[in-house]
């Protein structure tokens, strides 16, 4: 088990005001929220190919990365910063949207594959491994038939959360706060068995 020290935490998305709050922006969606409890704020750093915010300083500083490219061609940014940082690959956590976990559930794992995902694809050939941490927060699927959901996949990842998706995505996007906070004070296994549990906040 890792310690859970995450110097870089990058969340995925696409850029762009048309993509604001659609599911596949999940993972920017959570990043905005914890600068802003944490009061800093995002700049784009042009040779990171992306949005950067620095929490602390020195040797404990973490960074908050949004790529600036689009969704599938996410490594680029984040292998960019992993270099310019010396940034160690267990000491990265990739915030993803996740159509096979349904909306409200989320979950932590140390390492695995794209999952069909074209910006996890991405990173995994960008950096030449899958051995870094994702934490996977669900967005449900369009269709529960696989030629249908086939079909919406684009439309759905594309769509905008509504009104009663927005109150379940406030309250996954608490438990990853608060989630990532018991990784940082007691480390990534107490971290892991809430994130991944049913447990409320």
């Amino acid at each position: 088990m890792r310690s859970g020290n995450f110097r870089l935490i990058a969340g995925l998305g696409n850029p762009g005001s048309k993509f604001t709050r659609t599911r596949h922006n999940i993972g920017f969606m959570a990043l905005e929220r914890i600068a802003k409890k944490e009061s800093v704020e995002f700049n784009l750093h042009k040779k990171l190919f992306g949005h950067v915010a620095n929490i602390g300083i020195g040797a404990n500083r973490q960074i908050l990365l949004m790529p600036n490219t689009f969704m599938n061609e996410s490594g680029k940014s984040i292998n960019a910063t992993i270099n310019w940082f010396g940034i160690e690959i267990n000491q990265v956590l990739v915030l993803v949207d996740d159509m096979d976990l349904p909306l409200g559930k989320v979950r932590l794992r140390e390492k695995g594959g794209s999952g069909g995902h074209n910006g996890l694809k991405d990173i995994i050939q960008q950096l030449g491994t899958q051995d870094f941490c994702r934490l996977r927060i669900g967005i449900g699927s369009p269709s529960s038939e696989i030629l249908h959901r086939k079909e919406k996949t684009i439309s759905h990842v594309l769509g905008k959360f509504n009104k009663e998706e927005s109150l379940i995505v406030e309250e996954m996007i608490i438990k990853i706060i608060k989630g990532l906070e018991l990784i940082k004070n007691l480390g990534l296994k107490k971290g892991t068995t809430f994130l991944n549990s049913k447990e409320e906040i």
